[in-house]
């Protein structure tokens, strides 16, 4: 029965330079070739089988293998390839000479590989080809992970493309064009052409008739012999600087095999026609924040968390822009026409403390309209932000999106902090009893009686964010209260500043559990005024 393996490339690549090209050229060779494959079969039994040498079965397979040229049915694959200035290891004018190194592959996608064999494989043979192909880790270069497996005879080929040997004057439609894969010699005719070739390469240096040959006669038809290999299982183990130096400029035992492949099936574009692919909303993406050297101490402290949203803030919108007019209104609360949007539904851009250190070291940009797919683009594209008087660019990793609970996933000590924002490690399930975290920074000149009063104040703005009335204390600034002294309360120009430089320890008790995040006051949207839950009282009045 024919003999079927079925490819897939996990990493979605295949790297393989054609026989006879130079790697910057940047062909690659799809599909790969037979010669490619004998080869990756054999070094996957000296690594994986702990061969010494070739057993019989192997050298069975082998050799049935080549005696026919393979059919393929392949999927589609688009040519990519990246640029590598390689260093050389000399210097000149005192800088380190670099050569530039293409490195092409195949983008494959999902895509497979059905190579089909049409011989009939001796038992053991057949069953060593299974072991080999099982535990097939790579084909072509080692980037090219592949998973592999030997088809049964009844199985139906998944759909792809046909690539099969070009007959002898055989002509394939307009669709289709001629490609050069190297394939093995079949083993018969290696023997009788070698045997030609050493006859020949040995005719001027005869053995004496009668008598003993000298040492240097044997010596010098050895040399002369050395580069035809036996056979053609050795000649699949050579590697390129032992037939180099033997004058080939091709592998021996291999030949070139012209095969009919239909054009579509791999281009210098995409493989398949682009797609604008658009993200599922989310609510919320956390962002880790990290400096170059990895220093905690070196991170901003939580005093600078207004600055540090309003620096994250503004360089989201110019992500989202691009050079052009911007329209996310998740980002920047305006509606097409410039109008602000009602309520609290667009983004809020939340520099916390999740390990409890004191610095800054998560953003939270939370939205309850949800963040787009622009919005998303703009979070996920951004890999750095800057701190005052820092030591360098501060860089930033997307941690996790989805909803808000989703983040209570992470582990200690970031879970805690997480769990302390939203009111409760379990999801859906709040707390009665808040402390802030940054100060509130009144929106409107307090006074003593009447609507604006500063409890009058935090009722409206919980009023506004649909949340109940909750009791206002004030905290003295002593203990934890103390360190939000120093916080920055006053937003960057343009913004307006607040009515007062002045910020409110506070606590609130409400009649019912509710969910955070609690953010409430002038620069609320950018982390002033967040509230996390008062674990010194949670307990005794949940």
């Amino acid at each position: 029965m024919p003999a079927t393996l079925l490819l897939q490339f996990p990493g979605g690549r295949f790297h393989a330079t054609p026989h006879g090209h130079h790697v910057n050229e940047g062909l690659v060779e799809w599909p790969p070739s037979p010669w490619r494959l004998l080869r990756a079969l054999i070094a996957c039994g000296y690594s994986t089988q702990r061969w010494t040498t070739v057993p019989a079965a192997g050298r069975q397979l082998m050799e049935q293998l080549a005696s026919t040229l393979p059919r393929y049915r392949v999927t589609r694959a688009s040519l990519a390839h990246s640029r590598h200035y390689m260093p050389l290891g000399t210097l000149d004018k005192g800088r380190e000479k670099t050569t530039l190194v293409f490195d092409a592959w195949a983008d494959v996608g999902r895509g497979h590989v059905v190579v089909q064999w049409d011989c009939d494989l001796d038992p053991d043979a057949e069953r060593l080809l299974g072991v080999l192909v099982a535990h097939l880790g790579y084909v072509g270069r080692s980037e090219s992970w592949v998973l592999a497996e030997v088809l049964p005879e009844a199985t139906e080929l998944p759909p792809g493309f046909d690539v099969y040997p070009c007959g002898e004057g055989e002509r394939a439609g307009r669709e289709y064009e001629q490609v050069v894969l190297t394939a093995a010699e079949v083993p018969t005719e290696f023997a009788r052409w070698r045997q030609n070739a050493v006859t020949e390469a040995l005719r001027a240096l005869p053995l004496p008739n009668g008598r003993r040959a000298p040492a240097g006669l044997l010596k010098k038809r050895a040399t002369a012999e050395a580069p035809y290999p036996k056979d053609l299982l050795e000649c699949l183990q050579l590697d390129t600087a032992w037939w180099k130096s033997h004058g080939w400029s091709r592998a021996p035992g291999s030949r070139q095999a012209l095969y009919w492949r239909p054009r579509e099936v791999i281009s210098a574009g995409a493989a398949f026609p682009a797609r604008h692919m658009r993200n599922a909303p989310v609510h919320s993406i956390l962002l880790a924040l990290t400096t170059p050297s990895g220093s905690l101490s070196a991170l901003p402290p939580l005093s600078r968390a207004l600055p540090q949203a309003e620096l994250l803030h503004r360089a989201l919108i110019a992500r989202a822009a691009n050079g052009e007019r911007v329209h996310c209104p998740e980002l920047t609360g305006k509606d097409e026409d410039g109008r602000p949007l009602e309520g609290h539904r667009h983004a809020h851009v939340l520099a916390v403390d999740l390990d409890g250190d004191g610095h800054i070291d998560h953003f939270i940009v939370h939205a309850p309209m949800g963040l787009g797919s622009e919005a998303q683009r703009a979070i996920r594209s951004l890999r750095r932000t800057w701190t005052k008087r820092g030591v360098g660019d501060l860089q930033l990793a997307v941690a996790g999106a989805g909803d808000l609970d989703d983040l209570l996933a992470l582990n200690p000590p970031l879970g805690d902090g997480v769990s302390a924002i939203l009111g409760g490690a379990r999801a859906g399930v709040g707390a009665r009893v808040w402390r802030t975290v940054t100060p509130f920074v009144a929106p409107r000149h307090v006074k003593r009686r009447g609507a604006n009063t500063l409890e009058g104040q935090v009722n409206a703005e919980l009023e506004s964010r649909g949340l109940p009335e909750a009791t206002v204390e004030v905290l003295p600034w002593d203990g934890e209260t103390l360190r939000m002294r120093h916080a920055v309360r006053v937003r960057r120009r343009p913004a307006k500043p607040p009515p007062v430089d002045a910020g409110h320890a506070l606590r609130l008790v409400f009649p019912e559990p509710v969910r955070g995040p609690l953010c409430l006051g002038y620069g609320s949207h950018f982390g002033l005024g967040l509230f996390q839950v008062d674990r010194s009282l949670h307990e005794t009045m949940a």
